[in-house]
């Protein structure tokens, strides 16, 4: 009596198609959430970058000044900055021997309906009041 080799069946052979087709979708999904997270990582790193930018020359041309001021900085990204008085708390009474603004920037990609932001917000150190900043 001879012994026959026997293969895999039909059904063995589509359940094991079936059990890879599953794997291979989740991993597609795993890779595609983990391409959009860099991608935002990304937005985010040049949001921070542009802002850094901003913030760092803002009173070089001109002194600043409290109040609202927008612009774009490429056709992608664009910023608002709100400039406004700031007076640490010890010095309440209004005789601090300089003067501080808080810088809020805010800066804005994307389209309308899906527009992403990051804050930044720091303080600017302009010299003693009615002082040059020199």
């Amino acid at each position: 009596m001879t012994r026959r080799t026997r293969g895999f069946s039909l059904l063995e052979v589509i359940a094991a198609t079936l059990l890879l087709a599953i794997a291979f979708a989740a991993l597609m999904k795993v890779a595609g959430g983990s391409i959009a997270l860099t991608r935002n990582a990304d937005d985010h790193s040049q949001a921070a970058l542009w802002a850094r930018s901003l913030l760092d020359t803002v009173d070089i041309t001109t002194p600043l000044q409290p109040g609202h001021t927008e612009g774009r900085f490429d056709g992608t990204y664009r910023w608002r900055l709100v400039v406004t008085p700031w007076n640490p708390p010890q010095a309440a009474g209004g005789n601090a021997p300089f003067r501080m603004v808080k810088l809020d920037l805010e800066v804005i990609w994307g389209a309308a309906p899906r527009e992403h932001t990051a804050h930044f917000s720091t303080l600017r150190l302009l010299g003693p009041p009615g002082g040059s900043t020199s």
